[in-house]
């Protein structure tokens, strides 16, 4: 490699890692998530509107429910005012209809609860307290709130930054299929933070978000490619990860896909952008080696 070739790949590094920061407002969970299994009539009847959009019959359906303890009754009361759906929005009376059922154990509303407090949503601004209601959350394996611990230990929000029980976090979140954990988690392995540094490691997790579509993992998965990290050196993977993520809107894979151009052969370019093609009509699942040979096979 030149020197001009190695001051190019730093170049390269400099500008590979764009870490998922917590995202603000936190996306309050989707009531129609709720499994309804082996509840009563009543509550399906509000679920039911909900669905057709008619908030006012939800409403009248779900409140007498959450009023006697019903759990999902109070979560998704508290979804209604959290959301201003058939109510004037009131942050504060959806803390209370959070807060009711996630002291009964109900993790959609601990991790909502946590959102609130995260984000400062009908109570005073508290991660210490968000951290808690995520912890239960999470220990019930909750999965947005595993990776929103990964994220606050990773920057010591609440609780004093440990990249240890961030990499933990990320880790179960991952193991789920979080996109965006697995993400973050080859990030911690690429930089080497509460783990030992392992590219080859970070390749994998990398690999995983890329193959679901996450833009960041295919851009950064052309930089290891262009650089040799964790995967040997292949122009032609690099081509093809910048490419995907450049069709997804990336500005700087646009910019590093033209480094990989003034590197490559005719025939290399031509097999990168078949393969992207191919890999983006497959909606990026399995994109990598095997593919490849798929492509094009070794003939004797």
């Amino acid at each position: 490699m030149t020197n001009a070739d190695f001051q190019l790949a730093r170049f390269f590094c400099q500008y590979s890692y764009m870490k998922l920061l917590l995202s603000i407002p936190m996306g309050f969970v989707l009531l129609l998530l709720i499994s309804t299994k082996g509840w009563s009539a009543d509550f399906q009847k509000g679920l039911d509107a909900y669905k057709k959009k008619d908030y006012a019959n939800a409403l009248r359906e779900w409140k007498p429910l959450a009023q006697q303890g019903h759990t999902a009754a109070q979560y998704s009361l508290g979804v209604l005012y959290s959301k201003g759906e058939g109510i004037p929005q009131n942050h504060m009376t959806a803390v209370n209809w959070y807060t009711l059922a996630a002291e009964q154990g109900f993790s959609k509303a601990q991790y909502n609860l946590g959102g609130m407090y995260r984000n400062g949503k009908g109570v005073s601004q508290n991660n210490r307290i968000a951290v808690n209601w995520y912890t239960l959350a999470a220990n019930q394996g909750f999965v947005d709130a595993q990776f929103n611990l990964g994220v606050m230990y990773d920057k010591g929000e609440g609780v004093p930054q440990n990249y240890t029980t961030a990499v933990n976090w990320f880790t179960l979140a991952a193991e789920q299929g979080s996109a965006k954990a697995q993400f973050n988690l080859g990030l911690m392995y690429d930089k080497g933070e509460g783990v030992s540094q392992n590219n080859r490691i970070a390749v994998k997790w990398y690999t995983l978000a890329a193959n679901q579509g996450f833009v960041d993992a295919q851009f950064n998965l052309g930089v290891m490619y262009y650089n040799g990290e964790g995967v040997s050196q292949d122009l032609v993977y690099a081509h093809m990860w910048l490419n995907i993520a450049a069709l997804q809107g990336d500005k700087d894979a646009v910019e590093r896909r033209a480094f990989c151009i003034n590197r490559m052969t005719p025939s290399q370019l031509e097999e990168a952008q078949n393969l992207a093609a191919n890999c983006v009509k497959k909606k990026y699942k399995g994109c990598g080696a095997t593919s490849r040979l798929q492509l094009f096979p070794h003939t004797r």
